[in-house]
C-alpha cells in the first residue's frame, strides 16, 4: 500500500512567489496618476418667486406733516406782521401812499388789514406748496425757492404796471419784496426742520 507524497509543492510555490500572497484586488488600489473622484457642488438655495421679483421698496419722504403746517401758520403770522409794519414804515414814516389793485385796472388805496391779510394767505398758500414738493419731487427746498424768488419778483414788478405814481410803485414793491422774503426765509427754515431727509 502506497502513502501518499505530502504537498511539498504547496509551501515552495508560496515562497517561490512572494508576491501572490500580498495581492490585494485592483478596485483597492487606486493608481497615482488617476483623477480625483468629482464631487458633487452644493446647489445654490433656491429663492422663492415672490422675493425675486419683487420691486424695491419706495423709499419714504420722511416728513413730518404737523411741525410743517404748525410752522406754516406760524409763518403766516409772522408774514402779516412783517406786511403790516413794512406798510406802516412806507405810509407813517416815508409819507408814501400805497395801493393795491381792485379790478379793471383801478388801485384803491391800502388799508392796513388788507395787506396783512394777503401776507397770511400767500404763506399758507406756500406751506400747501412745500407739502406737494415734499412728496413729488426728489429735491423740494431748490424748487421751493425758484418759485418763491419768482413769485416775489413778480409781486415786485407787478405795481409798476399800474397807472400809479412812481413813490407808490415803489412803496408797493417795498412791502410786496418784504413779504416774499418773509415767507421764502421761514417756510425754508420750517421744510428743513420738518422733512427728515432729502430736503
Amino acid at each position: 500500500m502506497e502513502t501518499p507524497d505530502p504537498p511539498e509543492n504547496a509551501p515552495r510555490a508560496a515562497q517561490d512567489s512572494p508576491h501572490a500572497a500580498q495581492a490585494v484586488p485592483a478596485t483597492a488600489v487606486s493608481s497615482p496618476h488617476a483623477a480625483p473622484a468629482a464631487t458633487a457642488s452644493p446647489s445654490p438655495p433656491r429663492t422663492p418667486a415672490s422675493t425675486a421679483a419683487a420691486p424695491p421698496a419706495r423709499r419714504a419722504p420722511g416728513l413730518n406733516a404737523g411741525r410743517l403746517w404748525a410752522g406754516g401758520v406760524m409763518a403766516a403770522g409772522v408774514a402779516g406782521l412783517a406786511a403790516v409794519a413794512a406798510l406802516l414804515v412806507v405810509r407813517g414814516v416815508l409819507g408814501v401812499a400805497l395801493f393795491v389793485p381792485r379790478g379793471d385796472d383801478v388801485m384803491e388805496s391800502a388799508s392796513t388789514r388788507m395787506p396783512a391779510a394777503g401776507a397770511a394767505v400767500a404763506a399758507l398758500v406756500a406751506t400747501g406748496l412745500v407739502h406737494v414738493l415734499v412728496l413729488t419731487v426728489p429735491r423740494p427746498g431748490r424748487l421751493f425757492t425758484w418759485l418763491v424768488t419768482a413769485g416775489t419778483a413778480a409781486a415786485v414788478v407787478l405795481p409798476f404796471t399800474t397807472a400809479a405814481s412812481t413813490g407808490a410803485h415803489i412803496g408797493t414793491a417795498a412791502v410786496n419784496l418784504a413779504v416774499g422774503a418773509t415767507i421764502g426765509s421761514l417756510l425754508s427754515a420750517v421744510g428743513r426742520g420738518a422733512v427728515r431727509r432729502g430736503w
